[in-house]
């Protein structure tokens, strides 16, 4: 099967822009559909769903047909190179691995979509600079937090920093002020809970707080008398 490649800088300046993306592990594909609907409603446009959900194409096919343009949609916890292919297919314009694999990595690439990639140390990220990895997923971001990612991004101020792990409402702009791309929230923005209750207004909230924390980072400060 011929992939047609996305539009990568486009695709970049847009998970830029969404700044927040909801890391989506839904009991069913059904329910990822649902809690993207309600994370839309909520102000939330950039949306990954991982490969813990069951049905990952179903579910990013009913994405991308409920909201078109209006996600940046991923998929994410790749460990296999046969799921780049199959979640590109299906419509993901990013696509996510925990860590570094060589292979998976490649595989990833060669879809043509945005290579998001975990590493949490100087010599993880030193490898992911050597193999064509778009975005380094600063994973488990809750090792060090913010202090962390600002710290990496002196010797690689040349690289894409994406937060995963130890986001929550409350520090968005501090990983913003550190050099993120943008920040992605899991838990924090859609318990498991919430997912296996249904309780969709309840991430609705949630979003709506994230876009909220986002919007205050992004909004300049008044200048002092």
């Amino acid at each position: 099967m011929t992939l047609t490649p996305p539009d990568r800088p486009t695709t970049l300046a847009r998970i830029r822009s969404a700044g927040v993306l909801a890391v989506l592990r839904a009991p069913s594909a059904e329910a990822a559909v649902a809690a993207a609907d309600a994370l839309v409603a909520g102000g939330v446009s950039g949306i990954e769903v991982t490969y813990s959900t069951p049905d990952v194409p179903a579910a990013l096919h009913g994405i991308r047909a409920r909201h078109g343009d209006a996600v940046v949609l991923g998929a994410g916890t790749l460990l296999e190179p046969a799921q780049a292919a199959e979640a590109a297919a299906a419509g993901a314009q990013y696509l996510v691995s925990p860590g570094l694999d060589d292979d998976l990595v490649e595989a990833m690439a060669a879809t043509g979509a945005i290579v998001m990639a975990g590493a949490v140390t100087p010599t993880e990220v030193m490898r992911a600079r050597r193999l064509p990895v778009d975005v380094v997923k600063l994973f488990p971001g809750s090792i060090g937090g913010p202090g962390l990612l600002k710290a990496l991004r002196g010797p690689f101020p040349d690289l894409q920093f994406l937060p995963t792990g130890g986001v929550a409402v409350g520090n968005v702009g501090d990983w913003l002020a550190a050099g993120a791309l943008a920040v992605a929230a899991g838990g924090e923005l859609c318990p498991a809970s919430a997912l296996r209750d249904g309780d969709y207004d309840e991430i609705r909230t949630r979003a709506a707080s994230f876009a909220a924390a986002l919007d205050a980072a992004r909004t300049p400060a008044p200048a002092s008398a």
